[in-house]
């Protein structure tokens, strides 16, 4: 991210919030299943993104991506807690998390514009 392009913290708090639903989550759902597919799910949604970031959206990129690639693993996230919400929560936890993650696609449309742009 450039110096003027500070992201918002609520921006960053929510994203962060629903990435930590879909890490613990998801395995806890998988884990009676496949505990192999437990463990990949949390390689996948977290040692990727790490890896793989987009040049001058965060610092310390070590493969470089395009931003399409970064969103894509925005909405990778945001689609693992909702399916982890709807897999162990109640009802009305599921809905509330789907309503945050519809949230956060809000207010990560100036990050994925200014990441889109460099195509």
């Amino acid at each position: 991210m450039g110096q003027t392009d500070k992201e918002p913290w609520y921006a960053t708090g929510l994203r962060a919030g629903l990435e930590l639903v879909g890490w613990v989550g998801l395995p806890i759902a998988l884990w009676p299943h496949s505990v192999l597919l437990a463990i990949g799910v949390d390689v996948v949604l977290i040692g990727v993104p790490a890896v793989l970031q987009t040049p001058g959206d965060k610092p310390g990129t070590i493969v470089a991506v395009p931003g399409w690639v970064t969103v894509l693993m925005v909405l990778a996230e945001l689609a693992g807690a909702v399916t982890a919400a709807w897999l162990l929560f109640p009802r009305w936890a599921a809905v509330l998390v789907s309503v945050l993650a519809l949230a956060c696609c809000g207010t990560e449309l100036p990050r994925w514009r200014r990441l889109l742009s460099r195509i």
